[in-house]
């Protein structure tokens, strides 16, 4: 799940970020805003996993999941799909308020 919230005071759009695995141990976002760097996720009651990031407005972000350091999963809520480099895809989210 992808929630987006826009700032009328600057050029951010803060993303929350869910992915439901409530199997999971540890679920962690890599983005290329972060240049794939690992953010880790908090679980929430409900078994899911949550994160916010800001992200500048009007770009779009390549992201996936990866689930307890061993696959990798997308967003079923992602804005588009695009292959990479390893034979996938990639979530992508859009960062543009239209």
């Amino acid at each position: 799940m992808l929630k987006k919230k826009f700032f009328k005071t600057n050029d951010d759009c803060e993303v929350t970020f869910e992915y439901a695995a409530p199997e999971a141990t540890e679920v962690a976002l890599l983005c290329d805003a972060h240049n794939w760097e690992p953010t880790a996720m908090k679980k929430t009651k409900e078994g899911s996993f949550r994160t916010k990031i800001r992200l500048a407005k009007g770009r779009q972000y390549q992201f996936r999941y990866l689930v307890d350091g061993e696959s990798w999963a997308n967003d079923e809520a992602a804005d588009a799909y695009w292959a990479n480099e390893h034979g996938g895809d990639n979530s992508v989210v859009f960062t543009s308020e239209n």
